[in-house]
């Protein structure tokens, strides 16, 4: 039961600075997107407001946060 329990614990570990990296590559995936993108201003504003909503996040070390809102807002791109 201890091995589990420190298993859980050293994964849980592992995936959190995982999950920081991804907020780089979805900002990218973002900033190459909305020039291209085919949807209405108000999304275009939507969308951006979310990026810099997830930026911002990211850079307060809100990984989880940043992720959602940068999810959302390529999402609203219809990524």
């Amino acid at each position: 039961m201890k091995r589990l329990a420190l298993a859980l614990v050293f994964s849980a570990a592992l995936a959190a600075p995982a999950s920081a990296h991804n907020c780089p590559a979805l900002m990218g995936q973002f900033e190459a997107a909305l020039p291209t993108a085919t949807v209405d201003d108000a999304t275009k504003t939507a969308a951006q407001a979310l990026y810099d909503t997830g930026k911002a996040a990211h850079e307060a070390g809100d990984h989880d946060a940043s992720v959602a809102a940068l999810t959302d807002a390529l999402a609203l791109l219809g990524l």
